[in-house]
């Protein structure tokens, strides 16, 4: 990858903010042009990181840089499409932090004007990087477990309780781009019920049940209400099934030749030791970044362009209204 043709800043230095300035310094280095932040306090944290990179709390000066042609957005949710929309207009390639926008027809938009202007617009859906889920998506299409039947995902803990977002807008749009991206069609129908508890009108609890084309079902439980930490993804098939639990410290990548057999009219069951897959050991986060600049550099669409964020939103969308019925 030639760095010194990415230009980069990155809006928001938050704690997933310096997550993203870490990243990009480790890979950019001096072409980590500047970062922006409202508060001028996160100068000091910024500074931590490298004493190179500049900072500004004015947004205009990475609008009006003539040097600078791409930037992350890591700011609230509710800021994304106002920013991205500058920042598209300026010519400049976007990476915008999941949700794109907080509502699909600014995600529609924000699609016209980046063709219109001929960037680069993308999602940060960063599970879709993890390199375990690559490896799912890999031994999927060479058939190792044959046609997938079922999918479900928890996303479990006692979390950060939100004030400005349910528990399913918060935890459950990882999930859904994962299966988004595993499945590659768009659910047939869209069920979904939750509960509040601590708060009036914002859920705690949630599942999510898909029914996508070909009898595939899938289903998603978040939660911020859990004794302790879940993250595990079964995809069952014909063949067998797998398990990804990124909440285990080792072994998380599991094939289980388990399942059943119609032989001769009759059901039998199939069930032998699981095996742990390996995969490449490499950061989710940084992967996401290579990328989105490789995508920049060689005019390639990137896997979670803003179509992909869309199908994620409107499943979101129509969750909510379930949610709400």
């Amino acid at each position: 990858m030639d760095n010194n043709n990415i230009k980069l800043a990155v809006i928001g230095a938050g704690k997933w903010g310096l997550n993203h300035i870490r990243t990009a310094y480790k890979l950019l280095e001096k072409n980590l042009i500047t970062v922006c932040d409202i508060n001028p306090l996160r100068e000091q944290e910024v500074k931590k990181i490298s004493s190179e990179i500049s900072f500004t709390t004015d947004i205009n000066t990475i609008l009006e840089s003539k040097e600078i042609n791409s930037v992350i957005i890591t700011t609230s949710a509710e800021t994304h499409y106002d920013l991205a929309k500058k920042f598209i207009l300026g010519s400049k390639n976007i990476l915008v932090e999941k949700p794109m926008t907080l509502h699909s027809f600014e995600t529609e938009d924000l699609i016209k004007l980046a063709n219109d202007y001929d960037v680069k617009l993308m999602v940060g859906h960063v599970l879709l990087y993890h390199p375990a889920v690559k490896k799912i998506k890999e031994l999927i299409t060479e058939g190792l477990i044959g046609r997938i039947q079922y999918i479900y995902s928890n996303r479990l803990n006692l979390g950060s309780v939100r004030s400005e977002e349910n528990i399913l807008w918060s935890f459950a749009p990882h999930d859904v781009s994962v299966i988004q991206y595993l499945l590659e069609s768009y659910p047939k129908k869209i069920y979904a019920m939750g509960s509040c508890f601590l708060q009036q009108n914002i859920e705690d609890v949630t599942l999510t049940y898909l029914r996508y084309p070909g009898n595939i079902n899938a289903h998603i439980f978040v939660s911020w209400l859990h004794p302790f930490k879940e993250q595990r993804m079964v995809i069952t098939g014909t063949k067998g099934m797998l398990v990804f639990e990124d909440s285990l410290k080792a072994e998380k990548l599991k094939f289980y030749p388990k399942g059943f057999v119609n032989i001769n009219g009759v059901i039998q069951k199939f069930d032998d030791n699981y095996q742990v897959i390996n995969y490449p050991d490499k950061q989710p986060l940084e992967e996401e970044q290579i990328h989105f600049y490789n995508c920049i550099l060689n005019n390639t669409k990137p896997i979670t362009d803003g179509y992909h964020a869309l199908e994620v939103l409107k499943i979101l969308e129509e969750a909510s209204k379930k949610l709400k019925e």
